[in-house]
């Protein structure tokens, strides 16, 4: 169990106006201060564009279609099946061809 302990942080991340205790991982916590602070921007944005047009509901949802949006076009962008499957099509050809000689 301590030896458990030592693989996890207990930290603070202060998110927009809220101060928000998480247990995470040692190798993990940079990404959880970035997360924090991407999502403070990306609210305080929405805040000063909306404030009193939109309710604070609304602005945090628009926040995570912001960021959502971010990670979908990232994860469009890594996405490896198409070169997957010509490599493995290139690969099979290749085979067919080592075969007939």
């Amino acid at each position: 169990m301590a030896e458990q302990n030592k693989d996890r942080l207990h930290i603070t991340l202060h998110v927009y106006d809220e101060e928000i205790e998480v247990v995470v991982k040692r190798e993990e916590e940079e990404y959880y201060r970035a997360a924090g602070k991407l999502i403070t921007e990306r609210y305080n944005a929405y805040s000063q564009a909306y404030k009193g047009r939109k309710s604070d509901h609304t602005i945090a949802l628009m926040t995570l279609i912001d960021i959502a949006l971010m990670y979908q076009k990232e994860r469009a962008n890594n996405d490896t099946s198409p070169y997957d499957n010509v490599l493995a099509r290139l690969t099979a050809e290749i085979e067919d061809a080592l075969k007939e000689h």
